[in-house]
């Protein structure tokens, strides 16, 4: 089996090395780890529907880069800082993966970081 690691090399907020990759993929597998709405090392966004965008284009950046599209992802995992943006989420979160909707889990989390969401997700594509 082989395994590929994505963005092992970036930092995270304030320029520090991050002991984790972006995304690990093994045997068609690709594992994306947590995202937040990060741009350039800071958070961005006060509002969940911005940072609900921009977290998912996170995501998608992560998927393209690793040859991989929504279509392939199975499974979803959110947590939220409030859970009264549930549905504000929601709507953003539709209008990414409606057409393909995946397995999610959904929860109330203090977050790391002063964020609202992070997510992160499973995807799978056949080998060649």
């Amino acid at each position: 089996m082989s395994i590929k690691r994505y963005g092992a090399e970036k930092s995270g907020a304030g320029g520090q090395n991050l002991p984790f990759a972006r995304a690990v993929e093994a045997d068609g597998w690709l594992y994306v780890s947590g995202q937040v709405p990060m741009k350039d090392g800071e958070i961005v966004g006060t509002g969940i529907v911005e940072q609900t965008h921009l977290t998912i284009k996170n995501v998608i950046a992560i998927l393209e880069e690793a040859g991989y599209g929504l279509e392939h992802v199975v499974r979803v995992g959110v947590w939220l800082d409030d859970p009264r943006d549930f549905w504000s989420f929601n709507g953003v979160y539709k209008s990414y993966f409606g057409e393909h909707p995946p397995a999610r889990a959904c929860v109330q989390a203090t977050m790391m970081v002063d964020c609202k969401v992070e997510i992160d997700c499973v995807a799978y594509k056949k080998p060649d």
